[in-house]
């Protein structure tokens, strides 16, 4: 670490909900600056520096942090690169996979001074080993809606819907978030449409509607998106949300 402390005086700053979450949890006291996203645990004392694409870097600086925790996908590089800039030092992220996502949850919190993997980690890893596929469903999974964004290709939440049986009809589709029009969502004549409560808020009455016909599974955003102490409890409640949706 940056700035010579020791374990128990780190300081640092998390960029992403779901790490700022681990980072809490696991290493209470250690969070100096989170985004205006980070909403887990409740009641979180750190100062608020910005968005997750748009990271106040001179507050940031100003915290004096020996770690600044990130992910490539959910932060922009210019932005770590400013961080970098300004000799801070950064841990950059990479989930596309619960596997991968289990590997860099633990090697963030051992970056913020954990010696050991903590026990919501291992419960997460135990609970998803013993994850049994509901069926082989195939799914279109929306993110967002006018324009139309669904699941494609590489994502972590892709990798924990496959392990319940459920294929992503667009896993194959050259970019990770493509806009696709409805009518071609439709066409592909999915068994399940799965709609999260983020980052667009799908609803029992916005989202399922535009797919008549379709079972629609009404799934709670962060256990199907999070990497963090959510993992634990994902595999139970995305499997009750998919399973009353394909009775």
């Amino acid at each position: 670490m940056s700035g010579g402390r020791g374990a128990g005086s780190l300081r640092v700053v998390s960029l992403v909900p779901s790490l700022t979450e681990a980072v809490a949890v696991t290493r209470p006291g250690v969070l100096v600056g989170v985004t205006d996203w980070c909403s887990h645990p409740a009641g979180l004392d750190a100062t608020r520096i910005g968005g997750t694409k748009n990271p106040d870097v001179v507050a940031i600086a100003g915290l004096r942090p020996d770690l600044v925790v990130a992910n490539e996908e959910e932060n922009r590089a210019a932005d770590l690169d400013a961080l970098r800039a300004a000799g801070l030092e950064v841990l950059v992220t990479e989930i596309r996979t619960l596997d991968q996502g289990i590997g860099e949850l633990a090697r963030v919190l051992a970056a913020c001074g954990e010696p050991r993997r903590p026990r919501w980690l291992e419960e997460a890893e135990s609970a998803w080993a013993s994850v049994t596929p509901i069926g082989e469903l195939t799914a279109v999974v929306p993110i967002w809606r006018r324009p139309w964004m669904v699941l494609g290709r590489d994502t972590f939440a892709g990798d924990l819907l496959a392990r319940f049986g459920v294929r992503n009809l667009y896993a194959e589709h050259p970019e990770r978030y493509p806009r696709i029009p409805l009518d071609a969502l439709r066409a592909t004549g999915p068994d399940l449409v799965v709609l999260p409560d983020e980052p667009y808020r799908f609803t029992h009455d916005d989202g399922p509607e535009a797919f008549p016909g379709t079972a629609a599974a009404l799934v709670d955003g962060r256990m199907l998106t999070w990497y963090g102490p959510s993992l634990a409890e994902a595999p139970r409640a995305l499997a009750r949300a998919l399973r009353a949706a394909h009775r």
